[in-house]
């Protein structure tokens, strides 16, 4: 795959070629080598999940709906507000990766506020709106957090996602998306965008790390405050 030229080891030898004492150029050594990884091989070394938002964490559909505001002098005119529809489940994953160690975030080319109101209530810790080229927070985010492609996940639907799956060290497609986009994933979820499919990289991420049970036994012990903490459904205000 395309993304094995972003390797940290190929980085590390720059555009001169380095070459091992067989004559092999050393970025061509590591593009052999992490082509025989399996997909719980790049599972296991992941830190940071990314998530596009419509189509992945929602089915997709968006909502324009008139909303009545009344001005200052008393006139009520109309405000369109956009909204979407998101899944329990997901939700309840986001919880298991913090178990779990893991940080999390969404990276989409829309902006909305029920995004913003979604990301607060899970506490995601990377929010990009009007993001449309992600491979530019991918970068921010890596310098940020001190952590290689190798340990971040992408979990998208359509072709704008594919530069950061290309890249990344876990590329995963919703059961739904664009088939260019499930032929150039590791791993395929089982359920649609907006049904589960967050939750079922999670999960796969966990199982392949040895602790999704852990997670799961942690997410219900009355004295873990995470659970407690996440998804509460009031944007992260517990006022």
């Amino acid at each position: 795959m395309y993304d094995l030229v972003y390797n940290s080891a190929y980085r590390t030898s720059g555009p001169h070629r380095q070459r091992h004492s067989d004559g092999w150029p050393v970025y061509a050594l590591v593009r052999i080598t992490s082509m025989t990884l399996s997909a719980q091989d790049r599972a296991r070394r992941i830190k940071i999940i990314l998530f596009d938002v419509d189509g992945v964490l929602t089915n997709g559909g968006i909502w324009i709906i008139p909303v009545p505001v009344t001005g200052p002098d008393g006139s009520v005119m109309t405000k369109m507000l956009e909204a979407k529809g998101y899944n329990a489940h997901d939700g309840a994953g986001v919880t298991l990766a913090r178990l779990g160690g893991m940080k999390l975030g969404i990276i989409t080319k829309r902006i909305s506020e029920t995004v913003a109101l979604r990301a607060r209530d899970l506490k995601l810790e990377f929010v990009y709106q009007g993001e449309a080229f992600k491979m530019r927070p991918v970068r921010e985010i890596m310098e940020r957090e001190g952590v290689t492609l190798d340990e971040i996940a992408f979990v998208g639907d359509d072709v704008i996602d594919l530069p950061v799956m290309r890249a990344c060290g876990l590329a995963v497609a919703v059961a739904n998306a664009r088939e260019q986009v499930k032929a150039e994933a590791h791993y395929v979820t089982a359920h649609n965008g907006g049904e589960g499919a967050g939750r079922d990289a999670i999960e796969f991420i966990l199982e392949a790390k040895g602790v999704l049970k852990q997670c799961h036994e942690a997410m219900i012990d009355e004295g873990n405050p995470i659970t407690a903490a996440i998804d509460i459904g009031k944007g992260g205000d517990l006022k």
